[in-house]
């Protein structure tokens, strides 16, 4: 770090500042030893831990066919949504340990899982993925229940008598 004399070397200081910020950040490939990326997912209570390595594009999820554990199709859709952004959709098997939550929040978890790993594996997905939206983490949680409400907001019905 230089020590600043004026006030001209402060204005020097800041211009070659903000021209070596704006350097676009260059991802880079994240894999482990075996081939495999890896990514953690989140929707509301939910935690996906996702794996993927190239494949037949064989889904398991708690180690069983995802057909098994997502049984309406609209959750598996959910799953596939990344895939078919990236045209990627037989191409990779795709490991997944989801625990907590219910089914809904579980598959919104393992799709952010999916993203993630796939911008782990081939990072210039990342673009197309974070247009469509797959790479953030929906924060909207259930509200907590309040003392002397029935439920969050819900008051106990009120009677004059």
């Amino acid at each position: 770090m230089a020590v600043l004399q004026s006030l001209a070397d402060l204005g020097q200081t800041t211009a070659s500042a903000a021209a070596t910020e704006t350097q676009p950040t260059i991802h880079e490939r994240k894999v482990d030893e075996f081939g495999r990326a890896y990514a953690t997912g989140k929707r509301k209570d939910a935690v996906a831990r996702v794996w993927i390595k190239p494949g037949r594009g064989e889904i398991t999820v708690n180690e069983r066919p995802v057909e098994a554990y997502f049984a309406r199709p609209v959750l598996r859709m959910l799953i596939q949504q990344p895939l078919e952004v990236a045209n990627r959709t037989d191409q990779f098997d795709i490991v997944v340990s989801v625990a907590g939550g219910g089914l809904s929040g579980q598959a919104g978890a393992v799709r952010h899982g999916l993203a993630k790993a796939l911008t782990h594996y081939e990072p210039e997905l990342r673009s197309p993925l974070k247009r469509e939206g797959f790479l953030t983490r929906d924060p909207r949680v259930v509200e907590r229940k309040k003392y002397g409400r029935k439920k969050a907001r819900r008051s106990f019905q009120f009677s004059k008598r």
